[in-house]
């Protein structure tokens, strides 16, 4: 039991993140607003729907638009139910912009939902351009005791909504992937020093499972970007840099099918590991982040960070890396011993 606390902790870890991630809800958040177009100096009639809202239940609901500092209250609301919210805005005649046509923010707020907003929710055209004039006589209604959503619940993003829980599995995958990759490379250089075999057989266990892992990965990957790109696979920089990385890996073990010779074969894939993983640096975190990309996190599109990934997705999400590389290690230290178990066999026969 003594020397299997690692094994039990990566279980552990992975049952709580698994739970953690599927029944914590998301906060409150505002998908849609319909019409998302007006027209300067009339009245813009707007259905707003809410995702985990309680429009209906909530006493002290307010909502604004805002353009640039500027905002303005809605006025006639009526909660059709707990997820949908009509409210009524006279638009100024001016606006205090020079564009033509104005991209305006939405805000909700009461006191159970705390605050949500949905950025560029609404355009309006206006005929006429005075900024000076339109400052002037704009009847401002700041943002004042704004309530706070209280309770453990994941941030809601409009493009990912549930889907944001797939952060646990594609990409704790491709951290614990790396990890492996980065053991197996130690390994391969040991092997090259020392010509020990069960450096080898350590190296093959840990780049077989790594393969899976980042398959499962490329799979996970492609599920989000059915959701949020609209599409299973696409000519992204990233994914055909993912593909060419794990098509490298997958040659390895072509490549130890090759030989029949167990210290060729032994030496030539240390020496083929070594500069796969030495690929890993140009085509993941270099390439995709000098042309554009969908991807988060490369070629100018930002990453998950500050509140995408908050503290309450970091409970789940650095646990699920750590229980994740635990139980790769586990089954490649299973695929080790079997390794060992064979070449003791081969050898008795």
């Amino acid at each position: 039991m003594k020397n299997n606390w690692w094994k039990i902790l990566g279980v552990l870890l992975i049952i709580y993140a698994l739970l953690f991630g599927v029944l914590t809800p998301l906060k409150p958040g505002l998908p849609s607003v319909y019409p998302f177009n007006g027209k300067s100096g009339e009245r813009l009639d707007l259905t707003i729907e809410g995702y985990n809202t309680h429009f209906k239940e909530a006493k002290n609901q307010r909502v604004w638009l805002k353009l640039a500092d500027r905002t303005m209250l809605g006025k006639a609301l009526v909660a059709n139910s707990n997820n949908s919210l009509k409210v009524s805005f006279d638009i100024p005649a001016l606006l205090p912009t020079t564009d033509t046509v104005a991209s305006l923010t939405l805000i909700t707020n009461n006191e159970i939902d705390g605050t949500s907003i949905l950025p560029s929710a609404v355009f309006i055209k206006q005929n006429q351009i005075d900024t000076l004039t339109a400052i002037n006589t704009w009847a401002n209604s700041p943002l004042e005791s704004l309530h706070s959503y209280e309770g453990t619940a994941f941030p809601y993003r409009n493009v990912l909504g549930e889907t944001i829980r797939n952060l646990y599995y594609h990409v704790s995958l491709w951290f614990a992937m790396f990890i492996m990759l980065t053991i197996a490379v130690v390994y391969s250089i040991k092997y090259l020093r020392n010509g020990n075999m069960n450096d080898d057989h350590r190296a093959n266990a840990l780049i077989a499972i790594s393969v899976v892992y980042g398959l499962l990965g490329c799979a996970t990957g492609s599920i989000w970007a059915k959701h949020t790109w609209g599409t299973w696979w696409t000519a992204d920089v990233k994914l055909n840099m993912s593909a060419i990385f794990m098509l490298i890996y997958l040659a390895y073990f072509v490549l130890r099918g090759s030989f029949q010779d167990e210290i060729k074969r032994a030496r030539l894939s240390s020496v083929y590991n070594i500069f796969a993983f030495a690929s890993l640096i140009p085509l993941l975190f270099v390439i995709p982040r000098l042309v554009d990309s969908l991807h988060p996190g490369n070629g100018g599109n930002p990453g998950f960070g500050g509140e995408d990934l908050d503290n309450t997705m970091r409970m789940a999400f650095y646990p699920m890396i750590i229980g994740m590389t635990l139980l790769g290690l586990w089954i490649s230290d299973l695929r080790y011993r079997l390794a060992v178990l064979r070449d003791k066999f081969l050898d008795r026969a």
